[in-house]
């Protein structure tokens, strides 16, 4: 089945490529019961992270900087994508969770995504 994304210009294309990439992603990844997703998604002053069953539609966990415990926190982005990452895994490892399915979100690995990631992998989850 092909999903289309319609071209537009400027910033509106950055969105509409990202859109395309996460599509194209969505394809090969989804999560189970035993390996959930866990799903990133950033945006120019935040960063969520959860944890989905995608058969049964549930999140188990999930964190973000919009946390009572993160908000307004010291440090710069990454550091507080940091924080997200251990506080998500922490709160997978509760639910039960030993391992997920990275879902970037259409997003390059790179950055506060990849110090969300490597601070889960830090506090216990395994990709």
């Amino acid at each position: 089945m092909a999903y289309g994304v319609k071209i537009a210009k400027g910033d509106a294309y950055k969105r509409a490529a990202a859109k395309r990439r996460h599509i194209r992603i969505r394809k090969r990844i989804s999560g189970t019961p035993e390996r959930p997703r866990l799903v990133v998604t950033r945006t120019n002053r935040g960063i969520t992270a959860q944890v989905i069953d995608d058969i049964a539609g549930h999140t188990l966990a999930s964190a973000s900087t919009l946390d009572a415990s993160i908000r307004g926190g010291e440090g710069d982005k990454s550091a507080q994508a940091k924080k997200v990452g251990s506080l998500v895994a922490e709160r997978a490892k509760a639910a039960g969770v030993e391992a997920v399915v990275f879902d970037r979100g259409g997003k390059q690995y790179a950055g506060r995504i990849a110090a969300l990631a490597d601070a889960a992998r830090e506090a216990g989850l395994k990709f």
